[in-house]
Protein backbone atom coordinates (compact mmCIF):
# COMPACT_ATOMS: atom_id res chain seq x y z
CA UNK A 1 0.00 0.00 0.00
CA UNK A 2 1.41 3.19 -1.12
CA UNK A 3 1.24 6.64 1.29
CA UNK A 4 -1.09 7.84 -0.57
CA UNK A 5 -3.47 4.36 0.05
CA UNK A 6 -2.61 4.45 3.79
CA UNK A 7 -5.78 4.72 5.88
CA UNK A 8 -5.45 7.23 8.57
CA UNK A 9 -4.74 6.38 11.77
CA UNK A 10 -7.63 6.82 13.62
CA UNK A 11 -9.14 3.96 11.11
CA UNK A 12 -6.71 1.56 12.90
CA UNK A 13 -7.75 2.64 16.08
CA UNK A 14 -11.94 1.73 15.28
CA UNK A 15 -11.04 -1.63 13.85
CA UNK A 16 -9.10 -2.46 16.41
CA UNK A 17 -11.44 -1.51 19.46
CA UNK A 18 -13.56 -3.95 19.25
CA UNK A 19 -16.71 -2.01 18.51
CA UNK A 20 -15.07 1.37 20.51
CA UNK A 21 -14.29 -0.64 23.89
CA UNK A 22 -10.38 -0.02 23.41
CA UNK A 23 -8.78 -0.47 27.15
CA UNK A 24 -10.77 2.46 28.37
CA UNK A 25 -11.78 0.37 31.36
CA UNK A 26 -8.34 -0.22 31.86
CA UNK A 27 -7.92 3.32 31.71
CA UNK A 28 -10.10 4.30 33.94
CA UNK A 29 -8.84 2.02 36.87
CA UNK A 30 -4.91 3.35 36.22
CA UNK A 31 -4.72 6.03 39.56
CA UNK A 32 -1.05 6.78 38.46
CA UNK A 33 -1.65 9.40 35.74
CA UNK A 34 -5.15 11.82 35.57
CA UNK A 35 -4.75 10.93 31.33
CA UNK A 36 -5.58 7.87 29.33
CA UNK A 37 -3.70 6.13 26.07
CA UNK A 38 -3.52 8.27 23.10
CA UNK A 39 -5.80 5.50 21.36
CA UNK A 40 -8.20 5.45 24.13
CA UNK A 41 -8.45 9.31 23.80
CA UNK A 42 -10.05 9.15 20.70
CA UNK A 43 -12.54 6.25 21.11
CA UNK A 44 -13.56 8.20 24.72
CA UNK A 45 -15.24 10.83 22.06
CA UNK A 46 -17.51 8.33 20.72
CA UNK A 47 -18.67 7.52 24.14
CA UNK A 48 -19.51 11.66 24.67
CA UNK A 49 -15.65 12.75 26.64
CA UNK A 50 -12.67 14.53 25.57
CA UNK A 51 -9.58 14.36 27.63
CA UNK A 52 -8.63 18.05 28.11
CA UNK A 53 -6.24 20.05 30.70
CA UNK A 54 -5.79 23.50 32.11
CA UNK A 55 -3.52 25.38 29.19
CA UNK A 56 -3.37 28.47 31.86
CA UNK A 57 -1.32 25.77 33.94
CA UNK A 58 0.98 23.88 31.72
CA UNK A 59 3.90 26.16 32.29
CA UNK A 60 3.60 25.82 35.78
CA UNK A 61 3.29 22.44 36.09
CA UNK A 62 5.91 21.98 33.66
CA UNK A 63 8.21 23.68 35.66
CA UNK A 64 7.52 21.65 38.51
CA UNK A 65 7.87 18.46 36.26
CA UNK A 66 4.49 17.88 37.21
CA UNK A 67 1.78 15.85 34.31
CA UNK A 68 -0.39 18.29 32.73
CA UNK A 69 -4.27 19.13 34.89
CA UNK A 70 -6.12 16.90 33.07
CA UNK A 71 -9.54 16.80 33.48
CA UNK A 72 -12.41 15.89 31.20
CA UNK A 73 -14.47 17.53 29.10
CA UNK A 74 -18.44 15.45 28.81
CA UNK A 75 -20.72 16.18 25.91
CA UNK A 76 -24.70 15.67 26.78
CA UNK A 77 -26.98 14.88 23.79
CA UNK A 78 -30.67 16.65 24.44
CA UNK A 79 -31.96 15.74 20.61
CA UNK A 80 -33.83 18.86 19.17
CA UNK A 81 -32.25 20.63 22.38
CA UNK A 82 -35.85 19.71 24.93
CA UNK A 83 -34.27 19.01 28.16
CA UNK A 84 -37.14 19.04 31.75
CA UNK A 85 -36.34 20.85 34.43
CA UNK A 86 -35.26 17.77 36.16
CA UNK A 87 -32.60 17.43 33.74
CA UNK A 88 -31.96 21.08 34.46
CA UNK A 89 -31.16 20.40 37.75
CA UNK A 90 -29.36 17.80 37.58
CA UNK A 91 -26.88 19.32 35.40
CA UNK A 92 -26.60 22.06 37.83
CA UNK A 93 -26.31 19.13 40.69
CA UNK A 94 -23.24 17.79 38.44
CA UNK A 95 -21.45 20.93 37.82
CA UNK A 96 -21.07 21.53 41.24
CA UNK A 97 -20.39 17.68 42.23
CA UNK A 98 -18.28 16.71 39.52
CA UNK A 99 -17.32 19.83 37.25
CA UNK A 100 -16.16 23.12 37.93
CA UNK A 101 -19.42 25.28 38.76
CA UNK A 102 -20.31 26.10 34.84
CA UNK A 103 -22.01 24.18 32.61
CA UNK A 104 -21.99 24.66 28.81
CA UNK A 105 -25.06 25.61 26.39
CA UNK A 106 -23.51 24.52 23.04
CA UNK A 107 -23.96 25.56 19.18
CA UNK A 108 -25.56 22.18 18.87
CA UNK A 109 -28.28 22.53 21.52
CA UNK A 110 -26.55 20.12 23.76
CA UNK A 111 -24.77 20.17 27.41
CA UNK A 112 -21.15 20.49 28.31
CA UNK A 113 -19.43 19.72 31.65
CA UNK A 114 -16.03 20.77 32.01
CA UNK A 115 -13.07 20.25 34.64
CA UNK A 116 -14.34 16.16 35.40
CA UNK A 117 -11.38 14.32 36.65
CA UNK A 118 -10.63 11.03 35.95
CA UNK A 119 -11.77 9.06 39.12
CA UNK A 120 -15.30 10.57 38.66
CA UNK A 121 -15.58 9.71 34.84
CA UNK A 122 -17.39 6.51 35.17
CA UNK A 123 -19.78 8.16 37.72
CA UNK A 124 -20.69 11.21 35.89
CA UNK A 125 -21.77 9.36 33.42
CA UNK A 126 -23.61 6.88 34.59
CA UNK A 127 -25.34 9.56 36.97
CA UNK A 128 -25.85 11.56 33.27
CA UNK A 129 -27.83 8.25 32.06
CA UNK A 130 -29.91 8.01 35.08
CA UNK A 131 -30.99 11.81 34.41
CA UNK A 132 -32.84 10.28 31.21
CA UNK A 133 -29.80 11.57 29.10
CA UNK A 134 -26.50 10.02 27.40
CA UNK A 135 -23.40 11.55 25.91
CA UNK A 136 -22.94 8.46 23.68
CA UNK A 137 -22.14 9.39 19.80
CA UNK A 138 -21.84 13.03 21.36
CA UNK A 139 -18.80 13.26 19.98
CA UNK A 140 -16.57 11.04 17.36
CA UNK A 141 -17.02 9.58 13.82
CA UNK A 142 -20.80 9.13 13.95
CA UNK A 143 -23.86 11.15 13.56
CA UNK A 144 -23.75 13.40 16.79
CA UNK A 145 -26.30 15.38 18.47
CA UNK A 146 -29.80 15.97 16.51
CA UNK A 147 -30.69 19.40 16.33
CA UNK A 148 -34.26 21.02 16.34
CA UNK A 149 -35.31 24.58 15.90
CA UNK A 150 -37.00 25.22 19.09
CA UNK A 151 -40.03 27.48 17.26
CA UNK A 152 -41.66 28.19 20.60
CA UNK A 153 -43.28 30.69 19.16
CA UNK A 154 -47.31 28.82 18.66
CA UNK A 155 -45.36 26.46 15.78
CA UNK A 156 -48.57 23.76 15.39
CA UNK A 157 -45.73 21.58 14.05
CA UNK A 158 -43.00 21.45 16.37
CA UNK A 159 -43.88 18.57 18.41
CA UNK A 160 -44.14 16.85 15.12
CA UNK A 161 -40.79 17.99 13.53
CA UNK A 162 -39.05 17.65 17.47
CA UNK A 163 -40.62 14.21 17.08
CA UNK A 164 -38.76 13.26 13.83
CA UNK A 165 -35.45 14.73 15.36
CA UNK A 166 -35.64 12.03 18.03
CA UNK A 167 -36.39 9.35 15.67
CA UNK A 168 -33.51 10.43 13.71
CA UNK A 169 -31.57 10.44 16.90
CA UNK A 170 -32.50 6.98 17.84
CA UNK A 171 -31.92 5.34 14.65
CA UNK A 172 -28.56 6.41 14.11
CA UNK A 173 -27.59 6.01 17.77
CA UNK A 174 -24.49 3.24 17.76
CA UNK A 175 -25.25 -0.31 18.61
CA UNK A 176 -22.29 -1.07 20.50
CA UNK A 177 -22.84 -2.58 23.99
CA UNK A 178 -19.64 -0.79 24.84
CA UNK A 179 -20.89 2.13 26.76
CA UNK A 180 -23.39 0.16 28.91
CA UNK A 181 -20.54 -2.07 29.55
CA UNK A 182 -18.14 0.83 30.58
CA UNK A 183 -20.06 3.14 32.02
CA UNK A 184 -23.28 1.38 33.49
CA UNK A 185 -21.74 -1.51 34.22
CA UNK A 186 -24.04 -3.35 31.93
CA UNK A 187 -23.48 -7.35 31.33
CA UNK A 188 -20.39 -8.09 29.10
CA UNK A 189 -20.57 -9.61 25.87
CA UNK A 190 -18.30 -12.31 25.83
CA UNK A 191 -16.94 -11.72 22.07
CA UNK A 192 -17.64 -8.97 20.24
CA UNK A 193 -17.54 -11.26 17.11
CA UNK A 194 -21.80 -11.24 18.77
CA UNK A 195 -21.93 -7.74 18.12
CA UNK A 196 -23.01 -5.37 14.77
CA UNK A 197 -23.22 -2.15 13.73
CA UNK A 198 -25.94 -2.80 10.89
CA UNK A 199 -25.50 1.23 9.76
CA UNK A 200 -22.18 1.94 11.12
CA UNK A 201 -19.86 -1.28 10.73
CA UNK A 202 -16.80 -1.69 12.80
CA UNK A 203 -15.05 0.91 11.66
CA UNK A 204 -17.72 3.79 11.61
CA UNK A 205 -17.67 6.72 9.68
CA UNK A 206 -14.75 8.29 8.11
CA UNK A 207 -15.03 11.61 10.21
CA UNK A 208 -18.45 13.74 12.44
CA UNK A 209 -21.58 13.70 11.14
CA UNK A 210 -23.93 16.41 11.79
CA UNK A 211 -27.78 16.89 11.30
CA UNK A 212 -30.38 19.64 11.86
CA UNK A 213 -33.72 20.42 11.21
CA UNK A 214 -35.02 23.42 10.54
CA UNK A 215 -38.70 25.39 10.68
CA UNK A 216 -38.94 28.20 8.43
CA UNK A 217 -38.47 31.32 8.76
CA UNK A 218 -36.29 30.26 11.12
CA UNK A 219 -32.80 28.92 10.36
CA UNK A 220 -31.47 29.21 14.04
CA UNK A 221 -29.94 25.58 13.37
CA UNK A 222 -28.15 26.70 10.01
CA UNK A 223 -28.88 24.27 8.03
CA UNK A 224 -26.38 25.13 5.47
CA UNK A 225 -23.34 24.55 7.87
CA UNK A 226 -24.09 20.92 8.58
CA UNK A 227 -23.70 17.90 6.85
CA UNK A 228 -27.50 16.56 6.50
CA UNK A 229 -30.57 19.13 7.11
CA UNK A 230 -34.11 18.61 6.93
CA UNK A 231 -36.22 22.00 6.38
CA UNK A 232 -39.68 21.10 7.18
CA UNK A 233 -42.48 22.08 4.69
CA UNK A 234 -46.01 22.91 5.68
CA UNK A 235 -49.17 22.97 4.43
CA UNK A 236 -52.50 24.47 4.94
CA UNK A 237 -53.05 21.09 7.05
CA UNK A 238 -49.92 20.58 9.12
CA UNK A 239 -46.21 19.31 8.77
CA UNK A 240 -46.27 18.02 4.55
CA UNK A 241 -42.65 16.66 4.73
CA UNK A 242 -39.12 18.07 4.69
CA UNK A 243 -36.89 19.45 2.34
CA UNK A 244 -33.61 17.67 2.26
CA UNK A 245 -29.92 19.29 2.06
CA UNK A 246 -26.50 17.61 2.20
CA UNK A 247 -22.78 19.00 2.18
CA UNK A 248 -22.08 21.47 4.55
CA UNK A 249 -19.67 22.16 6.99
CA UNK A 250 -17.64 24.99 9.05
CA UNK A 251 -14.00 23.10 9.56
CA UNK A 252 -10.78 23.87 7.64
CA UNK A 253 -7.06 24.43 8.59
CA UNK A 254 -5.05 27.87 7.80
CA UNK A 255 -2.82 27.68 4.84
CA UNK A 256 -4.43 24.55 3.65
CA UNK A 257 -6.43 25.61 0.14
CA UNK A 258 -7.30 22.47 -0.28
CA UNK A 259 -9.60 22.63 3.33
CA UNK A 260 -12.46 25.02 3.29
CA UNK A 261 -16.27 25.64 4.62
CA UNK A 262 -19.01 25.43 2.51
CA UNK A 263 -22.94 25.09 2.33
CA UNK A 264 -25.07 22.45 2.09
CA UNK A 265 -27.37 21.79 -1.45
CA UNK A 266 -30.34 21.44 -1.63
CA UNK A 267 -31.23 17.58 -3.15
CA UNK A 268 -35.03 17.61 -3.11
CA UNK A 269 -38.08 16.59 -0.74
CA UNK A 270 -39.51 13.92 1.33
CA UNK A 271 -42.30 13.09 2.87
CA UNK A 272 -42.58 12.96 6.82
CA UNK A 273 -42.56 9.04 6.72
CA UNK A 274 -39.78 8.50 5.16
CA UNK A 275 -37.32 10.36 6.90
CA UNK A 276 -35.32 8.52 8.71
CA UNK A 277 -34.76 6.30 5.89
CA UNK A 278 -33.09 9.21 3.72
CA UNK A 279 -31.39 10.22 6.83
CA UNK A 280 -29.96 6.09 6.93
CA UNK A 281 -29.13 6.10 3.50
CA UNK A 282 -27.48 9.58 3.30
CA UNK A 283 -25.01 8.15 5.96
CA UNK A 284 -24.69 4.97 4.56
CA UNK A 285 -23.23 6.39 1.18
CA UNK A 286 -20.39 8.77 3.34
CA UNK A 287 -19.60 5.56 5.06
CA UNK A 288 -18.79 4.26 1.86
CA UNK A 289 -17.29 6.61 -0.03
CA UNK A 290 -15.84 9.24 2.66
CA UNK A 291 -12.06 9.53 2.52
CA UNK A 292 -10.50 7.52 5.22
CA UNK A 293 -6.98 8.75 4.13
CA UNK A 294 -7.28 11.83 4.95
CA UNK A 295 -9.07 13.00 7.97
CA UNK A 296 -8.71 17.04 6.84
CA UNK A 297 -10.75 15.56 3.51
CA UNK A 298 -13.20 13.17 5.23
CA UNK A 299 -16.39 15.13 5.57
CA UNK A 300 -18.89 14.96 3.62
CA UNK A 301 -18.53 18.19 1.77
CA UNK A 302 -15.66 16.92 0.38
CA UNK A 303 -17.27 13.94 -0.44
CA UNK A 304 -19.77 15.93 -2.38
CA UNK A 305 -17.16 17.57 -4.24
CA UNK A 306 -14.91 15.01 -5.31
CA UNK A 307 -18.21 13.25 -7.16
CA UNK A 308 -20.83 16.21 -7.32
CA UNK A 309 -23.99 16.29 -6.68
CA UNK A 310 -26.34 14.75 -8.77
CA UNK A 311 -23.66 11.32 -8.46
CA UNK A 312 -24.33 11.94 -4.74
CA UNK A 313 -28.08 11.92 -5.13
CA UNK A 314 -28.14 9.04 -7.42
CA UNK A 315 -26.16 6.74 -5.13
CA UNK A 316 -28.76 7.73 -2.06
CA UNK A 317 -31.49 7.31 -4.20
CA UNK A 318 -30.31 3.77 -5.33
CA UNK A 319 -30.24 2.59 -1.68
CA UNK A 320 -33.48 3.98 -1.13
CA UNK A 321 -35.45 2.23 -4.01
CA UNK A 322 -37.33 5.01 -4.95
CA UNK A 323 -36.81 9.37 -5.86
CA UNK A 324 -36.56 12.32 -3.93
CA UNK A 325 -39.42 14.48 -5.25
CA UNK A 326 -38.47 17.82 -6.45
CA UNK A 327 -37.65 20.77 -3.90
CA UNK A 328 -40.66 22.73 -1.86
CA UNK A 329 -40.01 26.48 -1.70
CA UNK A 330 -39.17 27.98 1.71
CA UNK A 331 -37.86 31.68 2.88
CA UNK A 332 -35.30 31.71 5.77
CA UNK A 333 -35.46 35.64 7.34
CA UNK A 334 -32.27 35.08 10.22
CA UNK A 335 -30.47 32.65 12.11
CA UNK A 336 -30.83 34.15 15.40
CA UNK A 337 -32.77 33.51 17.99
CA UNK A 338 -35.76 35.23 19.36
CA UNK A 339 -35.68 36.80 22.77
CA UNK A 340 -37.96 37.61 25.25
CA UNK A 341 -41.71 36.03 25.81
CA UNK A 342 -44.31 34.55 22.98
CA UNK A 343 -47.29 33.15 23.34
CA UNK A 344 -48.41 29.79 23.04
CA UNK A 345 -51.68 28.19 21.80
CA UNK A 346 -52.61 26.89 24.72
CA UNK A 347 -51.95 30.00 27.23
CA UNK A 348 -48.67 29.10 28.31
CA UNK A 349 -45.47 31.27 27.08
CA UNK A 350 -41.78 31.22 26.52
CA UNK A 351 -39.30 33.14 27.29
CA UNK A 352 -35.97 33.30 25.80
CA UNK A 353 -33.10 34.41 27.88
CA UNK A 354 -29.53 35.78 26.51
CA UNK A 355 -26.44 33.44 27.76
CA UNK A 356 -23.44 35.28 27.17
CA UNK A 357 -20.91 32.74 25.76
CA UNK A 358 -23.42 29.51 26.72
CA UNK A 359 -21.56 29.88 29.99
CA UNK A 360 -24.39 28.90 33.01
CA UNK A 361 -22.38 30.41 36.39
CA UNK A 362 -23.01 32.41 39.14
CA UNK A 363 -20.35 35.74 39.07
CA UNK A 364 -20.37 38.10 41.68
CA UNK A 365 -24.28 39.66 41.65
CA UNK A 366 -24.47 38.48 38.60
CA UNK A 367 -26.10 34.60 39.43
CA UNK A 368 -27.80 33.16 35.99
CA UNK A 369 -27.47 29.50 37.32
CA UNK A 370 -28.53 30.00 41.11
CA UNK A 371 -31.72 31.95 39.51
CA UNK A 372 -32.31 29.21 36.65
CA UNK A 373 -32.20 26.45 39.48
CA UNK A 374 -34.42 28.06 41.36
CA UNK A 375 -37.08 28.36 38.10
CA UNK A 376 -36.85 24.50 37.72
CA UNK A 377 -37.32 24.08 41.30
CA UNK A 378 -40.47 26.34 41.32
CA UNK A 379 -42.14 26.56 37.68
CA UNK A 380 -41.04 23.48 36.57
CA UNK A 381 -41.14 24.44 32.68
CA UNK A 382 -39.46 22.98 29.42
CA UNK A 383 -35.37 24.23 28.88
CA UNK A 384 -35.03 24.43 25.39
CA UNK A 385 -31.30 24.88 24.26
CA UNK A 386 -31.21 27.01 20.96
CA UNK A 387 -28.47 26.42 18.94
CA UNK A 388 -26.98 29.38 19.60
CA UNK A 389 -25.95 29.16 23.35
CA UNK A 390 -29.12 30.36 24.70
CA UNK A 391 -32.09 28.93 26.66
CA UNK A 392 -35.91 29.25 26.15
CA UNK A 393 -38.18 28.78 29.08
CA UNK A 394 -41.18 27.22 28.04
CA UNK A 395 -44.44 26.45 28.46
CA UNK A 396 -44.61 28.66 31.24
CA UNK A 397 -47.87 28.72 32.75
CA UNK A 398 -49.61 32.45 32.91
CA UNK A 399 -49.41 32.75 36.68
CA UNK A 400 -45.62 31.94 36.60
CA UNK A 401 -44.26 34.95 34.21
CA UNK A 402 -44.34 37.76 36.62
CA UNK A 403 -42.08 35.15 39.09
CA UNK A 404 -39.83 34.36 36.36
CA UNK A 405 -38.79 37.85 35.54
CA UNK A 406 -38.59 38.76 39.54
CA UNK A 407 -36.38 36.01 39.61
CA UNK A 408 -34.20 36.69 36.66
CA UNK A 409 -34.00 40.56 37.82
CA UNK A 410 -32.67 39.76 41.10
CA UNK A 411 -30.01 37.60 39.87
CA UNK A 412 -29.11 40.96 37.61
CA UNK A 413 -29.40 39.22 34.65
CA UNK A 414 -30.10 41.40 31.95
CA UNK A 415 -33.18 41.52 29.64
CA UNK A 416 -33.15 41.42 26.46
CA UNK A 417 -34.38 44.27 25.20
CA UNK A 418 -31.75 46.17 27.57
CA UNK A 419 -28.35 44.30 25.48
CA UNK A 420 -27.18 45.29 21.90
CA UNK A 421 -28.89 43.63 18.82
CA UNK A 422 -24.86 42.94 18.13
CA UNK A 423 -24.41 41.14 21.65
CA UNK A 424 -27.76 38.82 21.28
CA UNK A 425 -26.28 37.91 18.04
CA UNK A 426 -22.99 36.90 18.62
CA UNK A 427 -21.49 32.90 19.37
CA UNK A 428 -18.03 32.06 20.81
CA UNK A 429 -16.55 28.69 21.12
CA UNK A 430 -14.83 27.27 24.42
CA UNK A 431 -11.42 28.07 23.43
CA UNK A 432 -8.55 28.79 25.91
CA UNK A 433 -8.09 27.43 28.27
CA UNK A 434 -8.77 23.54 27.85
CA UNK A 435 -9.47 23.11 24.15
CA UNK A 436 -5.87 22.08 22.67
CA UNK A 437 -6.39 23.16 19.29
CA UNK A 438 -7.21 26.63 20.15
CA UNK A 439 -4.89 29.26 18.75
CA UNK A 440 -6.47 32.41 20.14
CA UNK A 441 -9.17 33.38 22.96
CA UNK A 442 -12.95 33.14 22.04
CA UNK A 443 -15.44 32.69 24.81
CA UNK A 444 -13.06 34.50 27.67
CA UNK A 445 -12.61 37.67 25.19
CA UNK A 446 -15.31 37.98 22.54
CA UNK A 447 -17.59 39.84 25.32
CA UNK A 448 -14.92 42.50 25.56
CA UNK A 449 -14.90 42.91 21.79
CA UNK A 450 -18.42 43.66 21.85
CA UNK A 451 -18.52 46.13 24.55
CA UNK A 452 -15.69 48.08 22.75
CA UNK A 453 -17.90 47.55 18.98
CA UNK A 454 -20.85 48.31 20.89
CA UNK A 455 -19.55 52.18 21.77
CA UNK A 456 -18.85 52.51 17.85
CA UNK A 457 -22.74 51.01 16.81
CA UNK A 458 -24.21 53.30 19.33
CA UNK A 459 -22.31 56.42 17.78
CA UNK A 460 -23.40 55.22 14.56
CA UNK A 461 -27.52 55.22 15.74
CA UNK A 462 -26.84 51.27 15.44
CA UNK A 463 -28.06 49.83 18.88
CA UNK A 464 -30.81 47.88 17.65
CA UNK A 465 -29.77 46.77 14.54
CA UNK A 466 -28.80 42.72 14.19
CA UNK A 467 -25.77 41.99 12.83
CA UNK A 468 -24.39 38.32 13.32
CA UNK A 469 -21.12 38.16 14.82
CA UNK A 470 -18.80 35.32 15.68
CA UNK A 471 -15.81 34.05 17.32
CA UNK A 472 -13.10 31.08 17.67
CA UNK A 473 -10.01 30.13 18.94
CA UNK A 474 -8.82 27.96 15.41
CA UNK A 475 -10.01 27.67 12.00
CA UNK A 476 -12.49 24.48 12.46
CA UNK A 477 -15.60 26.40 12.83
CA UNK A 478 -17.10 24.67 16.16
CA UNK A 479 -19.19 28.47 16.25
CA UNK A 480 -20.27 28.62 12.69
CA UNK A 481 -18.59 31.45 12.08
CA UNK A 482 -18.02 31.00 8.31
CA UNK A 483 -21.66 32.09 8.09
CA UNK A 484 -21.60 35.02 10.16
CA UNK A 485 -21.61 38.56 9.18
CA UNK A 486 -18.43 39.17 10.87
CA UNK A 487 -16.20 36.55 11.75
CA UNK A 488 -13.52 36.42 14.32
CA UNK A 489 -10.95 33.04 13.35
CA UNK A 490 -7.97 32.62 15.74
CA UNK A 491 -4.28 32.42 14.08
CA UNK A 492 -2.24 32.60 17.10
CA UNK A 493 -1.81 34.46 20.40
CA UNK A 494 -4.01 37.71 20.44
CA UNK A 495 -4.08 37.42 16.83
CA UNK A 496 -7.65 36.96 14.54
CA UNK A 497 -8.30 36.22 10.74
CA UNK A 498 -11.56 38.90 10.24
CA UNK A 499 -14.04 37.79 8.33
CA UNK A 500 -17.01 39.72 6.40
CA UNK A 501 -19.53 39.09 3.92
CA UNK A 502 -21.92 36.08 5.23
CA UNK A 503 -25.68 36.68 4.85
CA UNK A 504 -27.92 37.03 8.22
CA UNK A 505 -30.15 34.11 6.98
CA UNK A 506 -26.47 31.80 7.20
CA UNK A 507 -26.89 31.04 3.49
CA UNK A 508 -23.67 32.31 2.08
CA UNK A 509 -20.04 31.98 3.09
CA UNK A 510 -18.33 35.24 4.36
CA UNK A 511 -14.87 36.04 3.21
CA UNK A 512 -11.59 36.87 4.58
CA UNK A 513 -10.90 40.85 4.87
CA UNK A 514 -8.10 41.22 7.26
CA UNK A 515 -5.70 38.38 8.20
CA UNK A 516 -4.14 38.32 11.84
CA UNK A 517 -5.60 41.12 13.41
CA UNK A 518 -4.13 41.93 16.83
CA UNK A 519 -7.02 41.79 19.42
CA UNK A 520 -6.29 45.41 20.37
CA UNK A 521 -6.69 46.68 16.21
CA UNK A 522 -9.76 45.16 16.17
CA UNK A 523 -12.32 48.09 16.98
CA UNK A 524 -9.68 50.12 14.86
CA UNK A 525 -10.07 48.22 11.74
CA UNK A 526 -13.95 47.25 11.94
CA UNK A 527 -15.00 51.12 13.26
CA UNK A 528 -15.11 52.37 9.50
CA UNK A 529 -17.02 49.70 7.88
CA UNK A 530 -19.82 50.15 10.58
CA UNK A 531 -20.11 54.24 10.02
CA UNK A 532 -20.17 53.57 6.42
CA UNK A 533 -22.62 50.93 6.53
CA UNK A 534 -24.81 53.75 9.10
CA UNK A 535 -23.90 56.34 6.83
CA UNK A 536 -24.61 54.89 3.19
CA UNK A 537 -26.34 51.48 3.24
CA UNK A 538 -29.57 51.30 1.44
CA UNK A 539 -33.51 50.81 3.40
CA UNK A 540 -33.61 47.06 5.03
CA UNK A 541 -30.14 46.05 3.79
CA UNK A 542 -28.27 43.71 6.40
CA UNK A 543 -24.61 44.08 7.00
CA UNK A 544 -23.21 40.92 5.32
CA UNK A 545 -25.06 42.43 1.98
CA UNK A 546 -23.51 45.88 2.79
CA UNK A 547 -19.81 45.03 2.68
CA UNK A 548 -20.08 42.81 -0.57
CA UNK A 549 -21.90 45.66 -2.38
CA UNK A 550 -19.40 48.10 -1.31
CA UNK A 551 -16.27 45.99 -2.41
CA UNK A 552 -15.15 44.95 0.92
CA UNK A 553 -15.35 41.61 0.42
CA UNK A 554 -16.39 39.24 -2.81
CA UNK A 555 -19.68 37.11 -2.70
CA UNK A 556 -18.88 33.72 -2.12
CA UNK A 557 -21.55 30.81 -2.91
CA UNK A 558 -19.37 28.37 -3.58
CA UNK A 559 -16.72 26.84 -0.51
CA UNK A 560 -13.81 25.71 -3.46
CA UNK A 561 -13.57 29.85 -3.86
CA UNK A 562 -13.23 30.57 -0.12
CA UNK A 563 -9.27 31.05 -0.40
CA UNK A 564 -9.69 32.43 -3.38
CA UNK A 565 -7.00 35.43 -3.87
CA UNK A 566 -6.12 34.64 -0.27
CA UNK A 567 -2.11 33.53 0.60
CA UNK A 568 -1.46 33.15 4.00
CA UNK A 569 1.04 30.92 5.52
CA UNK A 570 -0.08 28.27 7.86
CA UNK A 571 0.87 29.37 11.67
CA UNK A 572 2.35 26.73 13.73
CA UNK A 573 -0.04 24.44 15.55
CA UNK A 574 -2.71 25.22 13.39
CA UNK A 575 -5.59 22.53 13.82
CA UNK A 576 -7.72 20.40 11.51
Amino acid sequence: MGKEDKLAANEGIKERSRFLRGTIADGLADVATGGMSADDQQLLKFHGTYQQDDRDLRAERRKHKLEKAFSFMIRIRVPGGVATAKQWLEMDRMASQFGNETFKLTTRQAFQLHGVIKTNLKRTIREINEAAMDSIAACGDVNRNVMCNPNPEASAIHPEVQAVAQAISDHLTPRTRAYHEIWLDGEKVVSSEEEEEPIYGKTYLPRKFKITIAVPPSNDVDVHANDLSFVAIANGRGLEGFNVLVGGGMGMTHGQEDTYPRTADVIGFVPVGKVVDVAEKVVIVQKEFGDRRKRKHARLKYTIDDHGVDWFRNEVESRLGYKLDPPREYVFTGNGDRFGWSDNDDGTGNYTLFVQGGRVLDNGHHTLRSALRTVAEEIGCEFRLTPNQNVTLAKVAAGDRARLEELLAAAGHSRPEDLSALRLHSIACVALPTCGLALAEAERFLPDVLTNLEEVMEEAGLRHDAITIRMTGCPNGCARPYLAEIAFVGRGPGKYNLYLGGSFAGDRLNKLYRASVQSAEITEVLAPVIRDYAQNRTEGERFGDFVIRQGYVKETTEGRDFHAGVDLPAPAGSGA
